[in-house]
Order: C-alpha cells, then sequence, then structure tokens
C-alpha cells in the first residue's frame, strides 16, 4: 500500500480496486464481513476493557454492572444505530413493505447497511440509564467509565468503511485521493481513515491517557465531556472532506451543512458543558 501512495503522488490517483481488500472472510457456507467484526471487537474490548477500569479505585460499580452493561449496551448500538439512521437519514424505512409484508421489513435488514452514531449515543445512552436505575448507580459516573472505551468501536467500523470502500469522501486533488467503487473516475479523499484517525485513534489516546495518568476518573462528567466533545469536533471537521449521502446531498448544499454537521453541534455544545461543569466541582475521593 505504502508503494501505491508514493506512486500516486506522481502519477495517477490510487485506485481503491488495486489495493486488494475485501469485504469480509468468505467460509464458504457464510461471509464473514469485516463490518460485523468490526461491531464486535468495539464490543469485546468495551467489556474487557471496562473490566479492567473498574478493578482500579474509584469504580462507580460492580463487574455483574458491568456484565449487564455489556448486554443491554449492545442492544442499543444495534438498535438505537439503525433506528437513529432511519430517523435522521432515511425516514421511508419505516414505511419500506418487505417481500413477507411487514411494514419494518427493510428496517430490519442491518444486512444491508444503515447505521447512525448519534442514534448509537442515544440508545446505550438509554441502556446505561436502565442498568444505573435496576442498580442503584451514579448515571453520570457509568457514563464517563463507558465513554472512555466508545472511540475503539469508531476507529474499528471507520476501517471497515474502508475496506468495504463506502462511505467515501469529496472529490479531491491530494497525492493520496481515490478513486472508490461507485465513486466516479475521479480522485476522492479516503475520508474513512481520516475519521478512523480522529474519532478513534486519537480520541481513543486522549482518553486512555486521562483515565490511567490523571486523575479525571474522579471528576464526574469529566470523561464522557471531553468524549462528546472531542468527537462532536471530530465528526464537524471531518463532514468537510466526507461525501454527503446520495439522498442528503441536496439537504447539504441548501443549508451550507451536511446532516452529520448538523447533529454535531448539540455534541460540542454539550460537551463543552459538561467539561465546564465537570470542572467547577470538587473531584471525588480516591476511594469513592
Amino acid at each position: 500500500m505504502l508503494s501505491l501512495l508514493t506512486a500516486s503522488a506522481a502519477s495517477a490517483p490510487i485506485q481503491w480496486t488495486d489495493l486488494g481488500l475485501k469485504e469480509g472472510i468468505d467460509l464458504g457456507f457464510f461471509m464473514l464481513r469485516y463490518y460485523s467484526l468490526a461491531y464486535l471487537g468495539g464490543i469485546v474490548f468495551a467489556y474487557w476493557h471496562t473490566s479492567k477500569m473498574i478493578k482500579a479505585p474509584g469504580a462507580p460499580m460492580a463487574q455483574r454492572h458491568a456484565d449487564d452493561l455489556f448486554f443491554y449496551c449492545t442492544l442499543g448500538v444495534i438498535l438505537g444505530g439503525r433506528l437513529g439512521y432511519a430517523l435522521f437519514y432515511k425516514p421511508e424505512l419505516f414505511v419500506s413493505f418487505g417481500g413477507d409484508g411487514f411494514v419494518t421489513y427493510e428496517l430490519l435488514r442491518l444486512w444491508d447497511g444503515g447505521m447512525s452514531f448519534h442514534g448509537g449515543v442515544l440508545g446505550v445512552l438509554v441502556a446505561i440509564a436502565f442498568v444505573c436505575r435496576q442498580g442503584d448507580l451514579n448515571f453520570m459516573r457509568v457514563c464517563d467509565y463507558i465513554a472512555v472505551n466508545v472511540p475503539m468501536g469508531m476507529l474499528l467500523g471507520r476501517l471497515a468503511n474502508f475496506v468495504n470502500g463506502e462511505l467515501w469522501g469529496r472529490e479531491t486533488t491530494v497525492a493520496w485521493g481515490m478513486v472508490f467503487p461507485g465513486g466516479g473516475d475521479v480522485a476522492r479523499h479516503p475520508s474513512q481513515l481520516y475519521q478512523a484517525g480522529l474519532e478513534g485513534a486519537l480520541l481513543l489516546a486522549v482518553l486512555l491517557y486521562l483515565f490511567w495518568r490523571t486523575g479525571a476518573r474522579f471528576r464526574t462528567g469529566m470523561l464522557v465531556g471531553i468524549f462528546t466533545l472531542g468527537m462532536g469536533l471530530a465528526r464537524f471537521t471531518n463532514e468537510f472532506f466526507r461525501q454527503p449521502d446520495a439522498h442528503l446531498t441536496q439537504f447539504a448544499q441548501s443549508s451550507g451543512l451536511s446532516m452529520g454537521q448538523w447533529l454535531s453541534v448539540p455534541m460540542i455544545l454539550v460537551g463543552l458543558a459538561l467539561v465546564i461543569w465537570s470542572m467547577r466541582k470538587p473531584p471525588l475521593a480516591s476511594g469513592t
């Protein structure tokens, strides 16, 4: 891949098809898609790392609560992500009839793609609220712990988008521009990699450092605030390079911002408010 990038600087743009990427692992009777593995990898990492985090001083929950969160947050990601995609991006899915006659058939076809990050966040928040109510836990403190793990899922998910050759960026003349299937014969930003870097790797590194190397976990709302602010800023920035969905191109042109950017503005404001609120509160004792 490095040789392709070097060659492209002086010649034609990179052809995504020349990278030899595949959508998944062919098992003969079933195609195990990398996008599914990305979801699975993100969830497994979140469970493993949360279990490790709660062993450190100041944990707001026990292992049994982490087990419950693993189950309900998984449901929240899937259901919230799909419903959010239909609500924010493609409302017609709610009234699309399938071959079996069910009104929601198209909505249930998760294998066709279409998941919303913002919807997934809302689904996870509902799941956390449910577990906290059942276990009498501090909602904001639990959110702090969950937020640290989310960027790993974003990193894996965006890498899977790149491997699938989907959600490519806008037209560009940069040396690393790529020609993607379905994107015409023009070079485009590999915006999936930008998102993997900002929303995934960078934000993950920041949150892991803050949790393990500073006292941020003892400031209620600090970690979830930084996550929300960072994710909102990263998403808003990346949308300048990402090509809007085909059915939302006119919306982006008429409003001046893409749907993803409009949905990121509240995240930025909420994240900033949480960080300020957290800074004004005294830190918790290390043993609580």
